[in-house]
């Protein structure tokens, strides 16, 4: 099953893909469908309402105010030896804030205090069900599905400090979805997906999900030993290399450009880079 939150009128509905349209859900967006508790899969599958055709869609970010937002740093060897740093033992983890996500084709805002604006396309998940010291052989479980995710990065304010939030939760520059695949079109298992970004459409970075460093797995039960991970939790799980920052010379995204991030199966994210304004 497929999943999106379709801005609609003034505000926005959780929708299910049906062919070349989407079926309206009662519920404001997915985060509210995925917290109603009970059989929310069988309740988004069996519901029927107005139908919006998929060229007319308009995507908000897939859950618009998760709970949580945690990312990983460092989960791909070919971006950890680009950025000159260890092996970590354990994950790396940082955070984000709401203010930061963007509908799938949203424009991203570049800043007016920088202009070392990066790329990093990456696999998102998004929780299904409350999770509090999952084992890892269980973790899949609680996983209510799979997304496209660019965790666009200011860095020279993620280096003003040995803490990566201030480069990474910048207002408006994260998009998220289009769609949200439900697990178990992967029977179970982890994904294993080609990972792709593009910068007008020259491809600057290409992978697969199955080189993760720390896998889904590890990483549901990592998260719920320290917190409880709740439905609509949204965690992004690391870029690999090719980020414009790791080049010689180093390269950043410029206003006017088309940042496009792709995940086999799940589809994409496609966004113009449109410079802040001041503010009035």
């Amino acid at each position: 099953m497929r999943l999106a939150t379709l801005r609609v009128g003034d505000g926005t509905r959780a929708a299910r893909r049906e062919g070349d349209s989407y079926v309206l859900l009662p519920d404001a967006d997915l985060g509210v469908l995925l917290g109603s508790g009970g059989d929310w899969a069988g309740a988004a599958a069996g519901a029927e309402g107005e139908r919006v055709a998929a060229s007319d869609a308009v995507f908000a970010p897939l859950v618009p105010h998760p709970n949580k937002v945690i990312c990983l740093g460092l989960n791909y060897a070919t971006h950890i030896k680009e950025m000159g740093r260890d092996t970590p033992q354990y994950p790396t983890l940082f955070a984000k804030y709401d203010g930061s996500l963007i509908g799938a084709y949203d424009e991203v805002t570049m800043p007016l205090v920088s202009d070392r604006v990066d790329w990093e396309a990456e696999l998102g998940f998004v929780i299904g069900r409350a999770a509090r010291h999952v084992p890892k052989a269980k973790a899949l479980d609680y996983v209510a599905g799979y997304t496209v995710v660019n965790d666009v990065t200011v860095r020279d304010y993620q280096r003003r400090t040995r803490e990566f939030l201030a480069g990474k939760t910048f207002e408006a520059t994260t998009p998220v979805g289009p769609e949200l695949v439900t697990a178990d079109e992967f029977g179970g298992a982890e994904p294993d997906l080609e990972i792709r970004c593009e910068v007008d459409g020259e491809v600057m970075q290409r992978s697969r999900t199955s080189d993760l460093l720390f896998g889904i797995g590890d990483i549901v039960s990592y998260i719920s030993d320290i917190i409880t991970l709740l439905p609509g939790d949204l965690i992004c799980t690391g870029t690999p290399g090719g980020v414009g920052d790791g080049m010689n010379p180093k390269v950043y995204l410029k206003e006017g450009q088309v940042l496009r991030t792709v995940v086999e199966g799940l589809g994409e994210t496609r966004n113009v880079c449109v410079q802040e304004t001041t503010p009035a």
